[in-house]
């Protein structure tokens, strides 16, 4: 009778931990401290997005490869959520050429896309240097400039953020973009912060 009793507690406990998981982390990365300007020559920092779930990634205007696919992917992203009734999100967009990506050309190049520019943020306003730092440390990616040519190297994940600003999990941004998985983390950390 005692072993019978303790393996239904065991299966219990099994079962519990299936079903009350809630969202689990892959990563847990700060993100620094920051405050830059959008494509509307509005400042953004961190601290106004605290409180919200949301997804960045890192690209230019003038790429010639990834980051086209890239926005791409992030408009439908932000299709399936609207399509999941998701609307406690943001998404931002860090420049990795800041040079050339003044707020009014971040502007023009999101406006090729069918996106919501309500819940994205197309950050510029700092150094090369800075965001080369900022992304390192943040998140565990490369920014560096191509000596061969006018283009920038940088990494091409999406990077899920939670309500204090920590990057707990990271996603490819080009091919294969697990929408779903996303739209599911995502309402999963909305969940978990009410």
């Amino acid at each position: 009778m005692k072993k019978y009793s303790l393996m239904i507690l065991l299966v219990g406990v099994l079962l519990l931990s299936a079903c009350g998981g809630g969202f689990k982390a892959d990563t847990d990365w700060e993100v620094q401290d920051f405050s830059y300007v959008n494509q509307n020559n509005e400042k953004v920092s961190l601290n106004d997005l605290k409180g919200k779930v949301w997804i960045a990634d890192f690209v230019f205007t003038n790429c010639e490869t990834v980051c086209p696919p890239m926005t791409y992917n992030m408009t439908q992203l932000q299709k399936k959520l609207k399509e999941e009734g998701i609307t406690d999100y943001q998404i931002v967009s860090f420049s990795v050429d800041p040079e050339v990506d003044k707020p009014e050309v971040l502007k023009e190049y999101i406006s090729k896309y069918e996106a919501n520019t309500e819940k994205w943020d197309l950050l510029t306003g700092y150094s090369m240097d800075e965001i080369s730092e900022f992304a390192e440390k943040s998140f565990k990616t490369i920014v560096a400039d191509d000596p061969k040519s006018d283009q920038v190297v940088h990494g091409t994940s999406f990077y899920l953020v939670n309500q204090e600003g920590v990057v707990v999990k990271n996603y490819t941004g080009i091919e294969e973009v697990p929408f779903d998985q996303i739209a599911s983390d995502i309402e999963a950390l909305i969940e978990e912060g009410k």
